[in-house]
């Protein structure tokens, strides 16, 4: 028997499919690259999603208003935040190998 990952309603909803559809913007083949670039313009690491939301990286790349993010993630209950972190830091790992190699200082974990 596996491990099978136990399934936690989001609360809110709208916030959260809207934070949603932008970390999936940013990690669209024609922006990840971009995303990829600022992060390591910034010195951010790839899984440090606080400091991601703090410089408006997402909203950046997404084409949203500055803040657009941080405020969804901040108006989140903690479990759809832990959520949105999960479904963030998936993403993070798909992103395909020739990528993660050319930025590899910003996969590094320290």
């Amino acid at each position: 028997m596996g491990f099978e990952q136990a399934t936690i309603k989001v609360v809110s909803e709208r916030e959260f499919d809207n934070l949603k559809r932008s970390i999936e913007q940013v990690f669209a083949a024609d922006r990840v690259a971009k995303y990829l670039k600022a992060l390591a313009g910034r010195g951010i690491r790839a899984r440090d999603v606080d400091a991601i939301l703090a410089a408006n990286l997402i909203d950046a790349v997404a084409g949203s208003k500055a803040g657009t993010a941080r405020s969804l993630y901040q108006s989140l209950p903690v479990s759809d935040q832990a959520q949105v972190r999960e479904f963030y830091l998936s993403k993070v790992e798909e992103v395909e190998p020739a990528l993660r190699l050319k930025f590899h200082k910003v996969y590094q974990y320290s």
